[in-house]
């Protein structure tokens, strides 16, 4: 009799015990899953396994294959930066960005992170896109950085194409004042079209 007691107040222990962990695992996943909701499509990644190539989705299905590398600089747009996740997204060769929603966020899905090597160095296998749905906007693709020791995530401006007939004069002038250089001249090699542009971080661009 004793026993059987001393074995009902222990199964009593375990229950209580799993009930708890199961609900403070269930508490994690929920939680985690409005973090994923609310956060940057950059964070969407193992950090462990990214280096400095990535190869976006449909890059060998489409017919303008890409290759875009560069250089990433610290501030002073000298010091290679090592370490940043740089994200790209961008529509298809008609313009769809073909998102989905995954656990309730909308994902596109021609999309890549990198990590600069110690160099800065990075590099995407990708595809020339469309302009968005056949309108007159420009062929663009979006890019965001986060650099190792900044807490937030910021956009830079787009990679667009030298030879989009939508990017005017007017445009040309406004990217040449501000001193970017985020406009791709792409040089055919083989079946490859192969761009390349150096981006400088922004001073102080956690504050």
């Amino acid at each position: 009799m004793k026993n059987l007691i001393t074995l009902i107040s222990l199964a009593s222990f375990l229950t209580v015990c799993l009930s708890g962990n199961a609900q403070e695992l269930a508490d994690n996943a929920s939680q985690n899953l409005h973090d994923y909701k609310k956060r940057h499509a950059i964070y969407d990644h193992s950090e462990a396994q990214l280096n400095n190539t990535d190869t976006i989705p449909g890059f060998e299905t489409f017919s303008e294959k890409l290759l875009i590398s560069g250089t990433i600089y610290k501030s002073d747009g000298v010091t290679p930066a090592s370490g940043v996740i740089l994200y790209i997204c961008q529509a298809d060769e008609d313009g769809d960005y073909n998102s989905t929603k995954v656990n309730g966020k909308r994902v596109v899905k021609h999309r890549g992170w990198v990590k600069t090597d110690a160099d800065g160095r990075y590099t995407f296998y990708t595809f020339v896109p469309g302009n968005y749905w056949g309108s007159k906007t420009l062929k663009q693709i979006h890019a965001v950085v986060k650099e190792p020791n900044n807490t937030e995530e910021y956009a830079i401006n787009h990679f667009v194409f030298d030879d989009d007939p939508f990017l005017r004069k007017s445009c040309r002038k406004k990217i040449a004042k501000r001193g970017l250089n985020n406009i791709l001249k792409l040089e055919k090699k083989d079946s490859l079209l192969i761009g390349k542009r150096d981006i400088t971080l922004k001073l102080n661009a956690a504050i």
